[in-house]
């Protein structure tokens, strides 16, 4: 299977529709085989649903996330890990073993704050459980 992270200098990227990179992993028996960094081409909020497709990826670890890149990633059959921050590949072994801290809840909107000093992105709360498919 393949698995994204939103990238940006070996960290989860806080925003996905503003991502300029993925990191996407090639997992097999729960293990990552191999991963490359990949650039967004420029692609931005819904139209990076499509990207991930086209490139077999099926899961995606990230910061904060609209509801329509959400829908367009569910059209395209990639399971979203929200609200997610922090080491990407410390992420996806966390995901891996199903520890991985988030918030599948987590929205992004340009117009907003938690009114808490911060924005959607920066932290996590809550927990996925569960594992991937191998």
């Amino acid at each position: 299977m393949k698995l994204a992270c939103t990238y940006e200098n070996g960290n989860i990227f806080g925003h996905f529709g503003h991502c300029e990179h993925f990191k996407i992993y090639e997992i097999e028996n729960g293990e990552i085989t191999q991963s490359v960094v990949v650039s967004t081409l420029g692609n931005g909020h819904s139209a990076l649903a499509g990207f991930l497709q086209a490139a077999g990826v099926t899961a995606l670890i990230c910061g904060g996330i609209g509801g329509g890149a959400k829908q367009a990633l569910a059209a395209a059959n990639v399971t979203v890990y929200a609200g997610c921050s922090g080491n990407a590949d410390e992420a996806v072994r966390a995901l891996l073993n199903g520890s991985l801290v988030c918030n599948n809840n987590a929205t992004c909107s340009h117009h907003h704050s938690h009114g808490e000093g911060h924005t959607c992105g920066e932290h996590s709360c809550g927990t996925c459980g569960g594992q991937l498919a191998h």
